[in-house]
Parts: C-alpha cells; sequence; structure tokens
C-alpha cells in the first residue's frame, strides 16, 4: 500500500451537526463502530472537546484499555484522535446534496510504526471495517435514534 492513509465515505440522509455530535460522543463509539473491536468507553456522554483523553474498552483476542486524545477538531465539520501508537481515527463531515458526505480515515502517516501497520495490512483490512462503521452509523441516525 503506497499511502499512509485509508478512508471510506457514504452520503448519509441526516444533517452533519447531528452526524458529528454523534461521533464526537465518545459513549456512543460502541453503538456504531463496525469492527467489532470498541465495547465501551469510561466517559460519561458528552461532545469532545480538542486536546480531550478519553479511554475506551476493547477487544482483539484478549480485552484491553486505550487511552485516545482528540488531535483534530473543527466543529461540525472533522474530529480525530489518536492513541499511543501514533496512528488517527479522523471523521469528516460535508454537507452534500441529499444529506452529508461523511469520510472515516484510519492514518497512520503520524506513527513510527508505519512498517508494522503496512506489514499486517491494517489498511485493508480496517478499510472493510470503516465501511460497516458508515453502514452502522447511518442505520442508527436514519432510524430515529440519532437525532
Amino acid at each position: 500500500m503506497a499511502s499512509d492513509s485509508v478512508s471510506a465515505s457514504r452520503v448519509i440522509d441526516a444533517p452533519a451537526s447531528a452526524l458529528f455530535d454523534l461521533v464526537a460522543d465518545p459513549t456512543m463509539h460502541a453503538v456504531f463502530d463496525g469492527s467489532g473491536h470498541v465495547l465501551g468507553t469510561r466517559a460519561a456522554s458528552h461532545k469532545l472537546a480538542l486536546g480531550e483523553r478519553f479511554t475506551t474498552s476493547n477487544r482483539i483476542g484478549v480485552p484491553y484499555l486505550i487511552s485516545n486524545k482528540v488531535v483534530e477538531y473543527e466543529e461540525g465539520r472533522r474530529i480525530a484522535w489518536a492513541h499511543i501508537g501514533g496512528w488517527r481515527w479522523r471523521y469528516e463531515f460535508e454537507d452534500v446534496e441529499g444529506g452529508t458526505l461523511v469520510t472515516e480515515t484510519f492514518d497512520w502517516s503520524t506513527t513510527l510504526a508505519k512498517p508494522y501497520i503496512q506489514f499486517a495490512g491494517w489498511g485493508p483490512r480496517n478499510l472493510a471495517n470503516m465501511e460497516r462503521t458508515l453502514e452502522r452509523l447511518d442505520a442508527f441516525i436514519t432510524n430515529g435514534r440519532g437525532t
């Protein structure tokens, strides 16, 4: 894989502000996570802010906790967080005809573990997970539970 990131996009029939608020609430991550790895968070429901840290409980074979830090933030348009490994999960929201274009990106350009991520094939594997995440985000918000 030549790039240091991979992205998935989907148009969702909902306002960008509602989608942003859903993604910016760490307690909702397990609801729309398409990887099946995010189990919950150690936080009360609230909107994240730039520089804020939050911890999620995850499971890939064995359960573990991971601390994340919000490293990019533009209200209603973009939010990204990274953990100790340095790679980022970014969500971008753009108003388009028919709703909002939501793009999720797994970006490993900011980590020293680039060779490992590429060797392990995390880019293509995460692409499928991100497509499922966007499907779940769409289903959640358009079924009236996210508005």
